[in-house]
């Protein structure tokens, strides 16, 4: 009985399989794989813009970031360069 019991289930995968494959193949999933990759292509390219937006974001933020940073830089060295003159007057 058990002999019988696995065969019927390979067969009836083997069916199943068969009809899976046929499906798959039909002109209607064809239509659905179309759709589906055409959608997954503007949604890709949607998140490319996003990611381009992004970037160019950072991009602005990083320059103004260093353009900040050798304004106090500058500004630094400015009040040391008062300190040190400051102290040689002192000094005389």
């Amino acid at each position: 009985m058990g002999f019988i019991k696995h065969a019927a289930v390979f067969v009836g995968g083997v069916v199943f399989g068969s009809l899976g494959f046929k499906l798959l193949g039909s002109k209607e999933a064809r239509k659905v794989y179309v759709h589906t990759a055409a959608a997954a292509i503007r949604a890709k390219d949607s998140v490319m813009s996003d990611v381009t937006k992004v970037r160019e974001g950072c991009g602005d933020i990083v320059a103004d970031a260093k353009q900040l940073n050798e304004k106090k830089r500058a500004a630094l060295e400015a009040k040391d360069a008062e300190i040190i003159e400051d102290e040689s007057e002192v000094d005389n």
